[in-house]
């Protein structure tokens, strides 16, 4: 099943994900370890700050398996069904692990892209920004 995730992400921890992402760590471990790096290749940030992308699952919860990886970044404001279950074919049994081969995604995400900006750009910028004010704040202190 695909689901479009909306989350922000945690104060203070925008740096580690940013590493996380740029070290290619970012869900190490997990069974969903490369999608973790697509998602936020194709994440966009809108105007409620919220990061939003599309994710495949096939675990019985939403996002059972990648919500403790999501979590260590992010609080998850929303996770809901992308599109109508029923015409999810691995969903309604018409063929198993579908998900894998469609191209529900893509087209979801090309849709999702329409909307806000690109989620790594504004990362980095907020990154950079936070170390910018960090060493101002620092060499005012040493004054």
């Amino acid at each position: 099943m695909r689901y479009l995730v909306r989350a922000l992400v945690k104060p203070g921890r925008e740096a580690d994900l940013l590493s996380a992402i740029e070290r290619e760590t970012l869900g190490r471990g997990s069974v969903a370890e490369g999608e973790y790096l697509r998602n936020m290749q194709e994440a966009r940030v809108c105007e409620d700050q919220t990061a939003r992308w599309v994710e495949v699952c096939y675990c019985p919860t939403p996002l059972q398996e990648e919500q403790p990886y999501w979590e260590q970044y992010f609080d998850l404001t929303r996770v809901q069904d992308a599109h109508d279950r029923r015409k999810c074919r691995d969903e309604n049994g018409t063929e198993p692990w579908a998900c894998g081969e469609c191209d529900c995604t893509a087209r979801l995400e090309k849709r999702l892209q329409s909307s806000g900006n690109p989620f790594l750009e504004a990362l980095r910028r907020d990154v950079a920004c936070n170390v910018s004010l960090t060493n101002i704040s620092n060499a005012a202190s040493k004054t």
